[in-house]
């Protein structure tokens, strides 16, 4: 019996084995000890959620590496193991290693980086957090009008990167255009409404026409594109029932409805200052004259 423990005790795989256990609880004692003493203090949330990021894979390259070096001896007998057995579990997780070849596209490629806002497939939001194998987003929209949180976290798998388009929409150019429309009835100051509507536009989204062409000529540079206005600019079409005005302007990724409820808010009050010179037209029907009829009654 006390053989039978001795030889147990001193067996070298238990040994290993044992060593790695100590290895493991060290290393992820020591990069617990730093994540919850060192990079809390750091201020920025962005820099302090990527050095955690990085710590933590710096714990999993260490944990490889530990396991590598004790069972190095024992390295070369497995590899035609390994090798059938990889070929049987690369098949069976496929999906797995596609998730994880899309997590090193994400980071290697620049397809957005946490914070951004994105659209994956149906999903439109803001990225929360980039695992090895999902991404992680608030959800806007849905049953909530405009760009706003409905409060539904959404996990995608990052295979999800080689299957459909993805969106960013503040990766290298954080602005959109953005477009109201305006009806206004026939007989209206048309050059009026024009000056009114750019003079609205300028107001509130003109500060912006400067900061996105910067951003706009960086793009060209790394990019092949045209140029493009940044200004508002306000454009008309007729139809059947009004002449149709359209208000087109740059806006934050982020603010788009609280810009279009200024922009109204202004445009309402301007309106109302031309005492009639001005009006909104609404869906208009013209009443068609019946024939008349004549009926005889015969008995």
């Amino acid at each position: 019996m006390e053989e039978q423990i001795q030889r147990y005790l001193f067996n070298p795989t238990i040994g290993k084995i044992t060593v790695i256990l100590i290895g493991v609880l060290f290393i992820w004692s020591l990069i617990k000890v730093f994540q919850r003493n060192f990079f809390s203090k750091i201020k920025n949330a962005d820099n302090r959620y990527r050095t955690k990021k990085f710590s933590s894979f710096i714990g999993y390259f260490l944990t490889i590496l530990l396991i590598t070096i004790v069972f190095n001896e024992k390295l070369g007998n497995l590899t035609v193991a390994l090798g059938v057995a990889g070929a049987g579990i690369a098949f069976a997780l496929q999906e797995v290693i596609a998730s994880f070849a899309g997590w090193l596209a994400i980071l290697f490629g620049n397809f957005y980086n946490t914070g951004d806002r994105v659209q994956l497939g149906g999903i439109k939001g803001d990225v929360m957090d980039i695992g090895v194998l999902r991404t992680t987003i608030m959800e806007i929209g849905q049953w909530v009008d405009g760009d706003l949180y409905n409060g539904r976290i959404v996990l995608i798998a990052n295979s999800f990167v080689f299957k459909e388009p993805v969106f960013n929409y503040s990766g290298d150019f954080p602005f959109l255009w953005d477009e109201i429309k305006l009806p206004i009835q026939y007989g209206s100051n048309y050059e009026k409404a024009t000056a009114i509507f750019l003079k609205v536009g300028t107001e509130v989204a003109g500060d912006l026409a400067e900061k996105s062409h910067v951003k706009w000529k960086a793009l060209q540079n790394k990019y092949r594109l045209e140029d493009a206005q940044t200004e508002p600019m306000v454009s008309l079409i007729t139809n059947d029932n009004w002449v149709e005005f359209t208000l087109r302007y740059v806006v934050s990724y982020k603010k788009r409805r609280a810009t279009k409820t200024i922009l109204f808010s202004k445009i309402l009050k301007e309106i109302d200052a031309t005492n009639g010179e001005i009006k909104f037209a609404s869906a208009t029907f013209q009443l068609v004259q019946t024939p008349d009829l004549n009926v005889n009654i015969k008995k």
